[in-house]
């Protein structure tokens, strides 16, 4: 053990090595302090222990040499079992934890052999062990780790197998997700991991009843707390962000759907929302989580001409006229109200059972699922005017206090639902004329606002 000796108890000389190992040349140099620290990791006091996990995790970056000798000497399974009995003390915890998995990280990102190696060391125990370090810092290599072992060949099989199994893998997703949720953990690899769980693996339903306990908030009767309102907030950052790194599948986008019509009915419309999401409850964020997801499914392109799209399969669930009931039965936006009220004064009538927006941004959501699912689509054009559905969403062309680029959206979903279909234009262009209340926002697109005498409601018809 040439490196042993000189390496010994000496920080001062980790500290010089480590300093060593942070370039190309420098981790070349030292490689032959690989096989010394990896036996001297067992052995090391916590101090110790640290430092040599940091200069490990050093010489496995990129390193194709190391990363292959660490393996071949059984590196992953030592490091996973010198710092388990360190996971239960607070303060040295977290810091073991962080460059034990950033060690392991680095290992398993060389290839399928070295993925393989990883996940073996780590399940089921220590990657358990891992995961019940509530720390922000751990978080991410965890996330890494078992994201980049779900990859490549045999990663698939790990993650439906084992990763999203019951009795394994799915309480620690839960141990991550209940972290992650509690210090508001946004980076990218739990994006990716939940994405690969969600939507690879079709098991967010499994995931969602994971998270349900009889020790938080979640009830029998499948109500939502933070830690669905998280995952779904994270699938739709992720979604949004990088669409065209995501395959879309049908079976997501029905679960999504599925979670979002119940989320509609557990919701309470009679209050209404002052801020956006997150808002803190946990119905109203997974509901709009949802409409978002919903949002960006619709508008989802599939790379190759052979695959589906999943907007299809969606619409023959009734998509459209579900979201044009939710649209047509809240009150009217802030601008038409307004002019409600200038026009009529105090015998404005009163929409009694109009619900109101839970939170800011909830009517521009519906309307934004509503537009893409309109565009370039006849049968859906067709289907919003065999609804009843023109006026209504001519009625969002406007602008609203509680929901930013209401208008915008509002305005793509007209110019979607008319384009290209002359009935629609036609239908448009008959409305009757009465006793006009003018915005700008609709005049700019030929339009104004009127009152239905009968039911006290606004409606927009062409001006002259």
């Amino acid at each position: 053990m040439p490196w042993a000796d000189e390496m010994g108890d000496c920080e001062e000389t980790l500290a010089a090595l480590l300093e060593v190992s942070r370039t190309t040349e420098g981790r070349a140099a030292l490689s032959g302090a690989l096989a010394d620290t990896i036996y001297l990791l067992p052995s090391s006091p916590s101090h110790l222990l640290l430092l040599r996990l940091r200069l490990l995790r050093n010489l496995l970056a990129g390193d194709v040499h190391n990363q292959y000798a660490f393996v071949d000497l059984g590196g992953p399974a030592v490091v996973a079992s010198s710092v388990l009995s360190f996971l239960s003390f607070p303060s040295v915890a977290p810091g073991v934890a962080r460059a034990a998995l950033q060690a392991l990280g680095n290992a398993a990102l060389a290839g399928d052999f070295h993925r393989a190696a990883v996940w073996d060391a780590l399940l089921p125990g220590p990657l358990r062990e891992f995961a019940g370090v509530k720390d922000p810092g751990v978080l991410d290599p965890l996330c890494m780790v078992i994201d980049t072992c779900c990859a490549g060949e045999g990663g698939r099989e790990r993650l439906v197998e084992v990763l999203c199994r019951e009795e394994i893998g799915l309480p620690i997703l839960v141990e991550v997700v209940t972290t992650a949720s509690q210090v508001e953990h946004k980076e990218e690899w739990i994006e990716w991991l939940l994405l690969k769980v969600c939507v690879e693996a079709q098991q967010s339903e499994s995931l969602f009843r994971a998270l349900c306990s009889t020790n938080d908030e979640c009830s029998d009767s499948g109500e939502y707390n933070a830690k669905h309102a998280f995952v779904f907030g994270m699938l739709s950052k992720c979604l949004t962000n990088h669409p065209k790194e995501v395959t879309v599948t049908d079976s997501f986008a029905l679960d999504v759907f599925d979670v979002h019509k119940h989320a509609a009915e557990t919701v309470d419309f009679t209050h209404r929302g002052s801020s956006p999401l997150p808002t803190g409850c946990p119905a109203i964020d997974v509901l709009g989580y949802s409409l978002q997801l919903l949002r960006d499914i619709c508008a989802w392109v599939s790379p190759s001409s052979d695959t589906p799209v999943p907007v299809d399969s969606l619409l023959q669930t009734g998509l459209v006229k579900r979201l044009l009931k939710y649209l047509g039965d809240l009150e009217p936006p802030s601008t038409i109200r307004k002019s409600m009220a200038r026009g009529q004064g105090d015998n404005r009538p009163a929409l009694e059972n109009a619900k109101v927006c839970p939170y800011i941004g909830y009517r521009r959501d519906l309307v934004s699922v509503i537009a893409n699912c309109l565009h370039g689509r006849k049968r859906v054009q067709d289907e919003v005017r065999q609804l009843n559905g023109i006026m209504l969403l001519l009625q969002q062309c406007v602008v609203d206090e509680e929901n930013p680029y209401l208008r915008e959206w509002g305005l793509l979903a007209v110019k979607n639902l008319l384009e290209g279909n002359e009935v629609n234009q036609k239908e448009v262009s008959e409305l009757e004329m009465q006793e006009p209340v003018i915005t700008p926002e609709i005049a700019n697109i030929g339009l104004k606002v009127e009152i239905d005498n009968e039911t006290g409601r606004p409606k927009l018809v062409n001006t002259p």
